[in-house]
This record gives C-alpha cells, structure tokens and sequence, in this order.
C-alpha cells in the first residue's frame, strides 16, 4: 500500500447556584480518578494532543512568555494553585482553548487574533482554568464519553486531507481530550468561577460578560472557524451571558484591561495573519488539487513569515503530490530544521522515503513521527521494514498498533498482521462450533472473523460426558477448504444426534490453519 500523503471522583461536581458549593474543593467519598492519576494523564496527553492539533507556536517565545504569565496570574488565585499548570500556544488558525486534567492547557494562535485586550484573555484562560481544576475532562472519562467519541484528524497526507482516526495507542486519549465537550453544568461551573478567579486576580470580570455576548453574535451570524472551533467544545448562549452579568452584579467590575499590553505582546503574531490566512487557503486549493494556487499561496505565506516550518512543509506536501519525492525531502528537511520537534515533517519524510524505495533511511523518520505522536502510518510502515527484515514478531507489534486506526490504513495493517499471527494462534481468528441439520447430523463449523482468505482449517470434534462433563472421545483430524472472509465452512463428522442438549455436548476445535495463497 502506497501513501499520499477530555469528577464521581475525588473532588466532586455539583450543580451551581449563586451561593453554590464551589465543585473544585468539594470531596466525595468515592475515588476514580485519584489526583494523581489526574496530573499523570495531563502529563501523559498534552504533548500527543498539541501534536495532533498544529504543535506549538515557537516563532515568538514573549508571546507564548506573556500567555504564560497570565495563566499563571489566574492560577494562583484559583482553588487548587497546587496543580502543575502549564500553558501554550499552538499553531492552529482555528478559534479554541481547551484543558485538559492536571492543568494543561493550550490555547490557539487564530483565537489570540480575536480578542481585544488581556482580561479577554484572562476570561478565556479563567473559564479553561476551572475546566482543570474541577476536573471536568476526568469526570467525562469516568462516565466513559471520551472513549466512545471519534478519534480527531491527524491530517498526515500530501494533500494534508483531514484522515480521521489515524492516531494509535494512548495518543487516542489526548486527541479526545482536547477536542471534548462540556456540558451545560460544566460550563456554568466555568463560567462562574472563571469571572471570580479574574476578579482575584485583578482583571476586570466585566470582560467576560461583554466576550459572551460577542461570541453569541459570532454564533448566530454562524463563523465558520468559531463554530467547528471553539463554540464546539464551549458553545455560547443568551442563558450564559445572562448568568455573567448576575456574577457581575454580585462580585463587582473594576479591575485591568490591559488593552495596550494585549495589542503589544500580540501585535506581532496580528501582524502576520495575511501569510497564515494564505497558508490555510493553500491547504484548501491543495485539498482541491489545484497545486499552481497552492505553490503561489505557500509562497505568499513564506514571504509574509518566512520563519514558519509549516509554509515548507506544505510545499514539500505540494511536491510529493506531484511525485517528486526528492524535491519533496527538501522541504521537509527545512520544516524540522526550523522546528525539529512536531511529527508531520517527520512522518511525510519517512513516507516519501520509503516510496522511493529508501526503507533503511525511511525508519528514523518514522520512529520520531511515532515518538512525537503514534500513528497508524507510521506504525504500518515500521511494520513494512521489520517484516521485509524477517522481524515478524516486532513487525507484528507494529501491525497490531496501527490497526487501533479506523481507516484503510488500519484495515491493511490488520490483514498484514493476520498473515503473520493467524498460522501461529488460529482459534483467536476463527470461530468454530457444532451444528446439526434436519436429520441431525452433525457437523463442524468454522467461520473466518478477519478480512484474509483462508485456505485450510485443520479441526477435531471432542464429545463430553453429560454427567461428568469430561471429553470421552475426540474425532481424527479434519481437513476444511476455503473460508473466505466473514464466511462459514463446514464438515461432516459422521454423528447423528437427537437432540439440542445432546449436540451441546460436542465442542470443536480449532488446531491449525493455512491462509489461501
């Protein structure tokens, strides 16, 4: 196959009324989600989900320094300061801020361009702020939504096409993390506390009553970056500005703005909105096929930041698209060069290596992809290389990985790693059972649960001992030919029973199997 390329808990939640119990430090008896397995699971998602949502914005580090600075502001007023707080900035266009459990939270480059002064800021960054410390996202995974909820898209091709599911291992977790959705009393909570967490911290909580309302305006006139952005995880209403401006009345405005240190600190990153505005147009006409308009967006967006990895990346997507693999290596050379730490320059450099036929220098590449953040390109193509090495064991770990994806991608691994698997350990792809017609003869059955053919399935049929329930007898080997893909297959044992209790008594089994060549 070839490649283009978010508490029953420790702390519980309650509902929230003007002089409600504060859900962050109210206990419960019972205990899911420990403390410390909170602060582990942030620690162990936040990297995976900033890699699979843009990775980091690194161009300029006062700016991440300055959405640190007010995080940390709001943190030190909040009910639980012992958290270990961290906060970044990530290289996404797109509206939104999420939390995750242990207080990791990220918000995105394209929704610094729409606020207006640092207690917008500090609204949005107090409301994520409660979301960890009332543990909202480990509540949800108690209640088992986030594992029921669609993988997000990695978006690893040369067209950069939104692949869903193709995120593998523990990374899936994180990925769902950061893109949950809260409910109506999760929001309120944050809301809530939020406006009080700005109004210890010194900011006006005015801010967040007058960003409600012109996020409810954004949703009515339906933003597109604004409603698959933020208002999908944190969606605005009339109801919320209303009980905003209730905490208002109650606790007071008065308090910083900071509308000329907002328009400092994130004047720069404004200032080359055109080129990333460029840059998000190149990706669509790529997406299109059209890669004349994407080479002249790319180049209008390297003119505009000429420090931005993601820019060379794209024209080394543009060129893999247009089979030139070489030209393609290039580019991505330069993205890592510029930001050596996110996986997708990574990954399409192994995936246009291994194309070319390069597989020995197509695995580091690939093993860093994994390292940043698994996927199941990744994993298929270490598969690749570790069978074509006669590695069948450790091409099977990788196999096994990369069909966790829900894709075409995983459905290949699956089969490859059913050729592997299915002649060492048979009976764990192939159901078997005894049937018996209208005459009651009876027969073995096998039936083949994977995508692969089979060929040959060698069974016994062992009969039990109704009181004792002990194998009194057990039949020769039988030879069954041919069960194709989610098909049955059959043979005559030559028993005849008379009953359904007497056929419960026999049992097949499942002792070899051949896949067809």
């Amino acid at each position: 196959m070839r490649y283009a390329c978010k508490w029953l808990s420790l702390w519980a939640v309650v509902a929230v009324t003007a002089c409600g119990t504060n859900p962050v430090t109210k206990k419960t008896e019972f205990q899911f989600v420990s403390q410390a397995q909170e602060i582990s699971i942030g620690t162990q998602n936040y990297s995976p989900a900033r890699q699979s949502q843009g990775g980091d914005y690194v161009i300029d580090p006062e700016l991440t320094a300055y959405v640190q600075g007010v995080g940390k502001r709001l943190a030190a007023v909040s009910d639980r300061p012992d958290l270990p707080y961290e906060f970044v900035v990530l290289n996404d266009s797109i509206p939104n801020a999420w939390a995750m459990p242990g207080g990791k939270i990220a918000f995105n480059r394209g929704l610094l361009y729409e606020l207006n002064s640092e207690a917008e800021l500090a609204a949005v960054m107090g409301h994520e702020i409660v979301h960890a410390a009332a543990r909202h996202g480990a509540k949800s995974m108690e209640r088992g939504i986030l594992l029921q909820g669609a993988m997000i898209a990695v978006g690893i091709g040369a067209q950069n096409t939104n692949y869903s599911n193709l995120i593998v291992g523990g990374a899936q977790l994180g990925a769902q993390l950061a893109t949950s959705k809260y409910g109506r009393d999760a929001e309120s909570e944050s809301d809530l506390y939020g406006m009080q967490y700005m109004k210890k911290a010194g900011y006006d909580p005015t801010a967040a009553v007058t960003l409600q309302e012109t996020f409810v305006r954004l949703s009515e006139g339906k933003k597109s970056d604004f409603i698959t952005g933020l208002f999908a995880s944190h969606p605005p209403s009339q109801e919320r500005v209303d009980a905003n401006k209730e905490t208002l009345a109650r606790i007071g405005a008065g308090g910083d703005w900071g509308k000329e240190a907002y328009a400092q600190k994130v004047g720069k990153v404004k200032a080359t909105r055109a080129a990333y505005k460029a840059y998000d147009d190149a990706l669509v006409a790529l997406k299109k096929g059209d890669t004349a308009a994407a080479t002249k967006l790319a180049n209008q967006a390297i003119a505009g930041e000429p420090r931005e990895a993601r820019f060379q990346e794209l024209l080394g997507d543009i060129a893999l698209t247009q089979k030139k693999p070489q030209e393609a290596l290039g580019y991505y050379d330069k993205a890592i060069k510029m930001q050596p730490d996110y996986f997708k320059p990574h990954i399409q450099s192994g995936i246009a290596l291994f194309n070319m036929g390069k597989k020995a220098e197509a695995e580091p590449f690939l093993n860093r992809a994994n390292a940043l953040l698994p996927t199941a390109p990744g994993h298929d193509l270490l598969g690749q290389i570790a069978e074509g090495r006669g590695e069948t064991d450790v091409a099977l770990k990788h196999y096994q990985t990369a069909a966790g994806s829900d894709s075409d991608i995983g459905k290949d691994a699956n089969a490859r790693a059913v050729r592997i698997d299915l002649p060492r350990n048979p009976a764990k792809y192939i159901q078997s059972g005894p049937v018996a017609d209208n005459n009651g003869a009876v027969y073995a059955v096998v039936q083949n649960a994977t995508a692969v053919p089979i060929g040959r399935v060698q069974v016994r049929m062992i009969k039990y001992d109704a009181k004792t329930g002990r194998p009194v007898a057990q039949s020769r080997p039988m030879i069954i030919n041919g069960v194709a893909p989610g098909k049955r297959n059959q043979i005559a044992v030559g028993e005849t029973v008379k009953t359904q209790q007497e056929l419960q008594l026999y049992k097949v089994v499942v002792d070899a199997a051949e896949l067809a060549q």
